[in-house]
């Protein structure tokens, strides 16, 4: 189980990576458009007009999809912003207690969001919501890589509680902040 786990999540960040590289390559292509119609422009007075229809929205689209199917990876490598002031500063029994209602609620809110996120990806479905730009893109399209991020945030969010319950480290703990920090490793309860 713990392979699985391990390979959804780093699935999930490889996907979220493949759509930052989407967007550089989509704003890469317009970019090389546009310069291709401004030395069309100089050189016979009127320019081509080339253009990718809709590549700001898909640009925007992209954006969402990378953000969600990252949220999980990057909170299993420790790179989420926590503020760790107080916490730093408590015995490893008040810190873990402190980890696990943290936890919880973020579990909480993860779970809420991918249930309503899909409940409007859902209505979207329904009643056929098209994207305004040029090429109307079936709306649900996109919302539904924000469900498919949510819900492996919320799977790793409950492994990370499930293993705070059992008095193991959360997966983040001894990267990110910790590291900078100069906190010896190891300093949780186990």
């Amino acid at each position: 189980m713990r392979s699985f786990l391990n390979r959804l999540y780093t699935l999930s960040g490889y996907i979220g990576a493949g759509f930052i590289a989407a967007i550089c390559a989509l704003v890469f292509a317009q970019v090389i458009l546009n310069a291709i119609d401004k030395i069309t422009k100089l050189l016979t007075g009127s320019a081509i007009g080339l253009t990718i229809p809709s590549y700001s929205d898909f640009t925007g689209f992209f954006l969402a999809a990378a953000s969600f199917f990252a949220l999980a990876f990057t909170l299993r490598e420790g790179s989420h912003i926590r503020v760790t002031l107080v916490i730093q500063h408590t015995s490893n029994q008040i810190r873990h207690f402190i980890e696990f209602v943290c936890v919880s609620l973020a579990l909480s809110v993860s779970i809420y969001f991918a249930w309503f996120t899909a409940k409007l990806t859902y209505e979207s479905y329904v009643y056929n919501d098209l994207s305004p730009g040029i090429i109307a893109l079936p709306i649900w399209i996109p919302q539904f890589s924000m469900v498919l991020g949510l819900a492996v945030l919320s799977i790793a969010l409950l492994d990370d509680l499930v293993t705070i319950l059992r008095g193991g480290k959360p997966s983040y703990f001894d990267k990110g902040e910790n590291l900078l920090e100069g906190r010896e490793p190891g300093s949780f309860p186990e």
